[in-house]
């Protein structure tokens, strides 16, 4: 069954780019400039080896570029003026090329990244820092939120749900309220479930089969679930073998109600997606030659 979810305000801006989300499932291609991110190992950690990935993103089709310069497992805190350090050269230098959003829950980085171009700050810990909201509130940002229990870079041991979906609606629904009673507007704040982020594989499968139960917000729904354990834990695949699990999660995603998927394997995603809107009735086929030749071309 299709899900096809009634969004408030399916129309946004970001940044440069006019995106209709009742017809339109928008990729995120993420680039980690970190050391020690969990998929690429550090291999666009340099600034101009992020910022040729960025670029590399915008032109393989991605809608938007997610720039991190923390990653979400638990481990020390960095030094707030070290992750700006890291995130802003390249948040300048890709956002002339699309929409940039920036992955942080420091509401400094957030500010300072906004001020350098960041048409969207993704929040990984759900507004964990209120503050978050009022950067994003004196801005035209678009704010994600996504649902995650533990205080930021901290480990949950054995997390358990009275229910799963329930549980992550009630959760996001407290933290969009939040961010509206801040000043931010609803047609300025999109959510994530957060596949995997204090969630073992079951939560993360069991989510991702309910995910149309979270259509009811009226929100973009965005999936980051690239790569992640509960697909390699599924399949019993390495980091670098969980493409395909990874598409088939999108793509049943996509027709559950998600509208934004974030990944590492840009090109192939952005493939899976637009055939999924062609399916629909969404967009047309680039061109048509087969069967249409008088003379036959089979």
């Amino acid at each position: 069954m299709i899900v096809a979810p009634r969004l408030e305000h399916p129309a946004r801006r970001i940044g440069d780019r006019e995106i209709d989300f009742s017809r339109r499932f928008a990729v995120m291609a993420i680039v980690n400039r970190t050391p020690d991110s969990f998929y690429d190992h550090g291999t666009t950690y340099a600034l101009d080896a992020a910022v040729a990935a960025g670029r590399s993103a915008f032109a393989a089709g991605a809608d938007l570029v997610d720039v991190g310069g923390v990653k979400f497992a638990p481990g020390p805190a960095l030094p707030v003026d070290e992750e700006i350090e890291r995130v802003i050269p390249v948040v300048r230098e890709l956002a002339p090329f699309g929409p940039v959003s920036v992955d942080t829950f420091e509401p400094r980085v957030a500010e300072a990244a906004i001020a350098a171009g960041a048409a969207v700050i993704n929040d990984t810990t759900g507004v964990h820092d209120p503050a978050m909201a009022d950067v994003v509130a004196d801005s035209d940002a678009t704010l994600v939120v996504a649902h995650s229990l533990a205080v930021p870079r901290t480990q949950l041991p054995q997390p358990r749900y009275e229910d799963v979906i329930g549980d992550i609606a009630a959760f996001l629904r407290a933290r969009v309220d939040l961010a509206v009673a801040r000043g931010v507007p609803l047609e300025r704040i999109i959510i994530d479930p957060g596949h995997d982020l204090n969630k073992n594989t079951r939560h993360s499968l069991e989510l991702t089969r309910r995910l149309g139960e979270l259509a009811v917000f009226g929100l973009p729904l965005l999936v980051a679930l690239s790569n992640k354990d509960f697909i390699g834990e599924t399949l019993d695949r390495d980091r670098d073998e969980r493409l395909a699990g990874s598409l088939a999660a999108a793509v049943f995603c996509a027709t559950q109600g998600a509208r934004l998927v974030r990944v590492h394997n840009v090109r192939e995603s952005v493939d899976a997606l637009r055939m999924v809107e062609t399916i629909l009735g969404w967009r047309e086929p680039v061109y048509m030659l087969h069967n249409t030749r008088p003379e036959g071309n089979d």
